[in-house]
């Protein structure tokens, strides 16, 4: 099915959404109390929070006028999410909004079966098991998919046209496993390409590089599990410090110095907003679920930074300036 498709299913889905029923909110206060569940820390989400405040905004929701939004971060603490979703569960929350990896979400499915849940996840839903379907998810379970794993075999691809002399690559990933990581896995057998894994535990980034540099991989491929992402300006430090090429799964790396991108466009704070105004804000309002289809991006934006390809003695291919959004020079 192609993403045209599933969009116009989406659409059509908004127009023909039903109730959700009262009796599940009976309990609830006159001012619904949204779960707010997150696997990072609150730091580096700040845009992303602003956006769902946005998103509810866009909607007529207004936090503590019509809404009150109980926040919860594991600041990367998996262990800690059970804990938290059943201290939402407690709060009485209306819906429960889980972000950032496969973890919140599978806490809170596993909590709960009857509280709506709406997600932000790079992965499968399907495959993961919080859906049916993307058309018709079923169940209490629906959001937006950033599709991280379709993108591996992408982003692996165009690095080895960035560096085709690079025959062993370097996968650097999360101790939370990524979500692409079996995609990774697969897309580098096709390439003929050696992969060299490492599992960054903590923030233990310098050994993963001294660990690359030693098997002389000719590039990196970053991974986008939670602990990874929110180490990218010292990822990005370590390319430039030892001089390996390295594509990032999220835009900001590229413009902060890393050599190239490739991500959803409306990934992050554009996504967040939608959740809050497309999900959240319509089951408040008293649609089901299972009658919101699960959406997934249909805008993808390749960033190149020509200083950075410079600086590594890179030449970058024609044909990747022609697919390049953007180019920093």
């Amino acid at each position: 099915m192609s993403i045209c498709l599933r969009r116009r299913e989406f659409i059509a889905g908004l127009g023909g959404a039903a109730a959700w029923p009262l009796a599940a909110r009976a309990q609830q206060s006159a001012m619904p109390v949204i779960g707010f569940l997150h696997s990072g820390p609150p730091g580096p989400n700040e845009e992303g929070v602003a956006a769902f405040r946005r998103g509810l905004a866009d909607a007529g929701f207004i936090e503590n006028k019509n809404v009150t939004i109980e926040f919860r971060w594991a600041n990367l603490q998996f262990g800690q999410l059970p804990s938290l979703v059943s201290d939402l569960i407690n709060r009485q929350v209306a819906v429960i909004f889980a972000a950032s990896s496969s973890a919140p979400i599978q806490a809170a499915k596993a909590a709960t079966a009857t509280i709506p849940i709406v997600f932000y996840t790079g992965g499968d839903p399907v495959k993961d098991g919080f859906v049916a379907s993307l058309s018709r998810p079923g169940g209490n379970l629906t959001g937006l998919t950033g599709i991280a794993s379709e993108l591996a075999a992408k982003r692996l691809g165009l690095l080895h046209e960035m560096v085709p002399q690079a025959t062993t690559i370097g996968f650097l990933r999360g101790e939370y496993q990524d979500i692409y990581q079996n995609d990774v896995r697969a897309a580098a057998r096709s390439l003929g390409l050696e992969l060299v894994e490492f599992e960054v535990v903590g923030r233990d980034l310098e050994r993963a590089f001294d660990a690359f540099a030693e098997r002389q991989v000719g590039a990196v491929l970053v991974g986008n599990s939670p602990i990874v992402v929110a180490a990218t300006p010292v990822i990005v430090r370590l390319e430039q410090q030892h001089k390996i090429p390295t594509m990032y799964s999220g835009t900001v790396a590229a413009r902060a110095g890393g050599l190239m991108s490739y991500a959803n466009k409306d990934q992050g704070s554009p996504s967040y907003r939608q959740a809050a105004s497309q999900y959240v804000a319509r089951i408040l309002k008293g649609t089901k679920p299972a009658d919101l289809p699960v959406q997934q991006p249909t805008r993808f934006e390749l960033v190149i930074n020509l200083k950075t390809a410079k600086t590594l003695g890179l030449t970058v291919p024609p044909t990747l300036f022609a697919l390049a959004d953007e180019v920093i020079e």
